[in-house]
């Protein structure tokens, strides 16, 4: 999870407030290996939708450095990856990209998650098949990458941002930002 040589209550307080968080029900968020070389310690999570409406998935990575790099504005910094597979007139938008953008900044505000030094890249893709492939539905999807530095070591409305983040993405609602879900806390 963390580089253990390295104490910090900065840290301590990333990881209380990342395991108390209550995700929604329909997406599962479970603790995976985070990158070890990016920063001296971090943690991961990932997010898939249980439901069989959209292939949506995300990362959440939590970087904390006490030396770190300018352009960071902060010593942690949180990177985000959400991929949805769209309808095809969905994907076909030429103001998707934007749309996508404005779904993480929507995201944050809804959470009320303060940040600053944001920054990413929405892609969009579409495929459409050809020859003995030609009968397959044309597919597309949409992919958010983003980092930002919170502003607060408090990351639960940040983690609840990016699952609202993979719910929009795959076309579910916003769960209102003052109503706690009934699914389980999950545990780091």
């Amino acid at each position: 999870m963390s580089n253990p040589s390295v104490p910090s209550a900065l840290w301590d307080t990333v990881l209380s407030t990342l395991t108390t968080v209550r995700h929604r029900p329909d997406i599962s968020v479970i603790e995976v290996p985070a990158p070890q070389r990016l920063a001296p310690q971090s943690v991961a999570l990932t997010a898939e939708l249980l439901s069989d409406a959209s292939d949506s998935s995300g990362r959440f990575v939590v970087l904390h450095d006490p030396d770190p790099p300018e352009v960071w504005e902060g010593e942690l910094r949180i990177v985000c990856f959400v991929k949805a597979t769209l309808e095809p007139d969905i994907a076909a938008d030429p103001m998707l990209t934007e749309v996508g953008w404005s779904w993480l900044l929507e995201s944050l505000a809804h959470r009320r998650a303060d940040y600053v030094a944001l920054s990413g890249t929405v892609t969009r893709t579409t495929s459409e098949a050809f020859g003995g492939l030609s009968e397959r539905d044309q597919g597309g999807t949409v992919e958010i990458r983003a980092s930002w530095t919170p502003l607060s070591p408090d990351l639960g409305t940040h983690a609840l941002a990016w699952t609202d983040l993979v719910a929009v993405a795959s076309g579910l609602q916003a769960i209102p930002a003052d109503v706690t879900p009934l699914g389980v806390t999950r545990r780091l």
